[in-house]
């Protein structure tokens, strides 16, 4: 009994965060969206499935000699993280693309929010299988697919407002980054160099909690922030038909 509690309420969290933002805005092709996103989302962790398997296979025959730390870091950070990040960043730009209107850099926010929070929902279904407790509530503290959607969402959505592609880079080489260093962290083979080692994943962990806490800041302090709410192109294909009707009933 205590382990089903312990799933429900490590879940809460991003739970939570999904449930504020799908009504942070009345607008009903915003809630489409973000129902879309979450589903979207949900269903991202397929891929990642079939890559895991597939370098389980590849494993055998092409690391069968490499040493045990090398193998977790190719295993963490390209199959792993990478593949994560990359689907979930594909995930936004079809929300985006499949967007009925316009929206504003805090809705691309609060989209790939939304996308990593239904993937890391998925993800803990598995984990939990034989994990503790204790182990639980920390993946549910931390939500770190939440923390690393809003750092890819911010960039992106910067990226959009200012039409620079650079921030489009940043947002999906940050996030990689901080989940492959994460997942590694963890391995049992990289603490067992060195205890001290271990400061690097809590620091991490830590690092997660901070970003759950930004992104709440964020969504808070957007409403107030003229930049978060101007219209724009979601999606490079996004009609500009759309755009300057907008415009016209402004004026």
């Amino acid at each position: 009994m205590i382990y089903i509690l312990a799933f429900f309420v490590s879940v809460i969290p991003a739970a939570l965060v999904v449930a504020w933002l799908m009504k942070r805005d009345r607008d009903d092709l915003y809630r489409q969206s973000c129902r879309y996103a979450l589903k979207r989302g949900a269903l991202s962790i397929f891929p990642i499935i079939g890559a895991s398997a597939a370098f389980n296979i590849l494993s055998a025959l092409l690391f069968k000699d490499a040493p045990v730390l090398l193998y977790q870091a190719i295993y963490k950070f390209i199959v792993l993280a990478l593949a994560e990040e990359l689907v979930k960043f594909l995930t936004l730009k079809k929300v985006l693309k499949d967007h009925q209107g316009i929206c504003s850099w805090a809705d691309v926010t609060a989209f790939m929010v939304i996308i990593g929070s239904a993937f890391g929902l998925v993800e803990d279904i598995p984990y939990a299988i034989g994990a503790s407790p204790m182990v639980m509530l920390v993946r549910g503290i931390t939500t770190g697919h939440t923390g690393y959607g809003f750092i890819m969402g911010w960039f992106y959505g910067k990226k959009l407002y200012t039409g620079k592609k650079g921030f489009g880079v940043i947002a999906f080489m940050l996030s990689w980054l901080f989940h492959g260093l994460y997942d590694f962290s963890l391995t049992e083979e990289l603490l067992a160099v060195n205890d001290n080692l271990a400061v690097i994943a809590v620091s991490l962990a830590l690092m997660d909690i901070v970003l759950l806490v930004l992104t709440i800041r964020f969504f808070r302090r957007s409403r107030r922030i003229e930049r978060y709410n101007e219209p724009l192109a979601c999606f490079e294909a996004s009609a500009p038909e759309q755009l300057s009707s907008t415009s016209e009933d402004s004026v």
